[in-house]
Formats: C-alpha cells, structure tokens, sequence
C-alpha cells in the first residue's frame, strides 16, 4: 500500500526494478524517465507480460511519466504523495560522459540534487539512490560525478530541512546484456569477425545478472 516513484524506469535497471515492484501491492507506481519511446516500450512489455496490467492502469496503480530530473518543477511533481523514491536515472556510458563531461555533471549531481530538494519537500519517507562500483577511485567522469551525487545523497540525511526522509545509497556492478555494456559489444564483434576490444589481455571484469 505505498507509492513509489522510480526515476530511469526504462533503464536496464529501472525498468526491472518496476516489473519486479508491480508484483507487490502497491498503491502507486510513477515510472519516470525523459525517453519518451523508452516509455511507451516499457508500457508495451509490462502489458505483454502482466495481463491483468490494463486494469490496474485504470486503478492508476502505475503511471508512465515523461520528465527529465535536470527540471526540478517536474521532480517536485513526480514525488508529490510519494511514500518511496528509488532515484536510477543517471548518464551513465563511460565514454559519452567523457565527451560530455558538463551534461554528465548536469544528470548525475545537479539532477539527483533536484530530486533530492524534491524528496524533501514532498515529505518522501525512504529515497534509495542506485550508484555504480565505479565511484571507488573513480578515473572517469562517469564515476567522478556519481560519486559525488553519492555525497549529496548522505549528507541529506543531516540537511536541517529535513525531518522526514532516510536516504540510503547501493552500488550496482555490472549488469549482464544491459545496452551499452560490454558482453553485447563483445558478441557483436565476434559475429562481425573480430577483433574483440578488450583492455588488457588480463584484465578482470565482474558482473551481476539484472
């Protein structure tokens, strides 16, 4: 019976963790994410899977929403009368935040602490921010700004504005097959007949399944 918002709800991890929170009885559950095709795909594949889906959208059990957290109206929005936030949405490809270091900066710091004010002020009761294993030591801008949205996370829990909502932090590692990731990158090129690009002949990677 708790309203849950989940923000990157048609990422890898975003859109599992929705399918997996629709097998609760919950009173809610807001999937937001700023890819408007991503949306309407997510939509598809839980109706496709969840045939009792199309009576609990009619209950307003989950609601699809299209937002970008760089927009703080919008976050305030999505957390009104939320009792749970799971905060996943993230620029998250190594090289792309390379190249683009200040949109990188932008989703990942500036955007988490738009949901966070939001949370706050919308009196949410538990925020869970999905981080990365990349923060540790981080060498990419990727992990350098994740791990800073990390420390807004849990110095919120201190901010003297708030009196009603924990936050609490979880690593992810690797996700098998996620888009982007580099076992479909390594099958693609194996297919195409090599070479496969990894970084060092002994390098070691660890992976999690979603």
């Amino acid at each position: 019976n708790k309203s849950i918002l989940i923000t990157g709800a048609t990422g890898s991890i975003g859109s599992a963790i929705t399918e997996e929170i629709l097998k609760y009885d919950c009173k809610v559950v807001r999937a937001m994410s700023n890819d408007e095709d991503g949306i309407y795909g997510l939509s598809e594949a839980l109706t496709r899977k969840n045939e009792s889906l199309n009576i609990n959208m009619t209950k307003n059990k989950i609601r699809y929403l299209v937002g970008d957290i760089r927009d703080l109206k919008r976050c305030e929005q999505s957390c009104k009368n939320i009792d749970i936030v799971i905060h996943a949405a993230a620029m998250k490809h190594v090289p792309v935040c390379e190249y683009n270091p200040e949109e990188a900066k932008k989703t990942n710091i500036i955007g988490t602490k738009n949901m966070i004010n939001a949370a706050i002020k919308c009196n949410v009761n538990k925020f869970l921010f999905i981080s990365t294993d990349k923060v540790v030591n981080p060498s990419s801008w990727m992990g350098k700004t994740k791990l800073k949205a990390e420390i807004e996370i849990l110095k919120s829990n201190f901010n003297t504005k708030n009196k009603n909502t924990k936050f609490s932090v979880i690593r992810f590692g690797n996700v098998i097959g996620s888009p982007g990731s580099a076992i479909p990158l390594f099958q693609q090129q194996i297919k195409e007949g090599g070479p496969v690009t990894v970084t060092h002949p002994e390098v070691i990677r660890y992976f999690m399944s979603i």
